[in-house]
C-alpha cells in the first residue's frame, strides 16, 4: 500500500454510532477525519467547501437519506454505507459503494472496508500523481472572452466572491476577474504551494509576508485564517518553522 492520506466525514444521526465510527477512524493511520455530521444536509453543506475523498455514510436519516444523498455526491467521493439494515445493500451496489457495515460492527469489519477504499484511492491516486509527475507552473483561465495563462510563481492570493474569483497578481494594482469556484481551482493547484485559509481566500504560501495572530499579511493585505481551515495553517506553520 501507498502512503497515502483518505480524507474522510463520517455522517450519522445518532451520536453514539458517530463517535463509534470516529474512535475507529481515530486508530486507522491512513484515514484522516475531516468532519462528523449529523444529517446528509450537514454533510452536503461542508462538501461544497472542501474536498473529501469517503464518506462513512448512514443510510436511514430524516430529509435526505445516505442513498439520495450518494446520488448527488462529486464522481471523486466515494462512500462506505455504515446501516442496520440489510435489504440496502443492493441498492449500495448501484451506486457504486465501495463497501457496506451492516451495523453493529466491531473494527475488524470497519478496517476492512476501509482497507478497499486504501487500495481503490492508492491505484487512482497513484495514476493521478504518474500523469501530474511534473511540476505545475501556470493555469489557464477565461477573462472577458479571452483564455489567460497565469504564471502561478505570480499569484499573491485569490479572491472568492460568489460564482467569481479575483486573481491577484504581483506587480498588477487590478486583480484578473475570472468566472470560477474557489472549490474547483483548489484542486487545480499545487498543494505544497497554495492553501486555502478562509472561506474566500486560498493564498501563496512562499508569498505570506507576516503572520499576526490569526491574520496573514500579503503585500498589504490582510486575510484572516477563519476557524475551518486554522488546523491546516497551523500545521504548514509548525512544519516550517525554525523552533518545531
Amino acid at each position: 500500500m501507498s502512503n497515502i492520506k483518505i480524507t474522510c466525514v463520517i455522517v450519522d444521526d445518532e451520536p453514539m454510532a458517530l463517535n463509534l465510527v470516529e474512535s475507529y477512524v481515530e486508530k486507522t493511520p491512513f484515514l484522516e477525519l475531516k468532519q462528523k455530521c449529523s444529517s446528509a444536509i450537514e454533510a452536503m453543506e461542508f462538501i461544497k467547501e472542501q474536498s473529501v475523498d469517503l464518506l462513512f455514510l448512514d443510510i436511514q436519516m430524516p430529509d435526505l437519506t445516505g442513498i439520495e444523498f450518494s446520488k448527488m455526491l462529486p464522481k471523486e467521493t466515494r462512500v462506505v454505507f455504515t446501516t442496520a439494515f440489510d435489504q440496502y445493500a443492493l441498492e449500495g451496489f448501484k451506486v457504486e459503494a465501495l463497501d457496506y457495515l451492516l451495523k453493529p460492527f466491531d473494527y475488524a469489519e470497519f478496517l476492512g472496508a476501509a482497507n478497499k477504499a486504501n487500495a481503490w484511492f492508492s491505484l487512482v491516486k497513484g495514476k493521478q500523481q504518474s500523469i501530474v509527475s511534473e511540476k505545475k507552473e501556470f493555469i489557464f483561465v477565461k477573462s472577458e472572452y479571452k483564455q489567460l495563462r497565469i504564471k502561478l510563481a505570480d499569484v499573491l492570493y485569490f479572491e472568492g466572491l460568489k460564482d467569481y474569483i479575483k486573481i491577484w497578481l504581483k506587480d498588477n494594482s487590478k486583480p484578473i476577474l475570472t468566472l470560477m469556484s474557489l472549490k474547483s481551482l483548489q484542486e487545480e493547484l499545487p498543494e505544497s504551494e497554495f492553501l486555502r485559509v478562509h472561506r474566500s481566500f486560498i493564498v501563496s504560501l512562499k508569498n505570506i509576508e507576516e503572520i499576526e495572530r490569526s491574520q496573514i499579511i500579503i503585500n498589504n493585505q490582510r486575510i484572516t485564517v477563519s476557524e475551518q481551515y486554522k488546523p491546516a495553517f497551523t500545521a504548514y506553520i509548525n512544519s516550517n518553522s525554525l523552533n518545531s
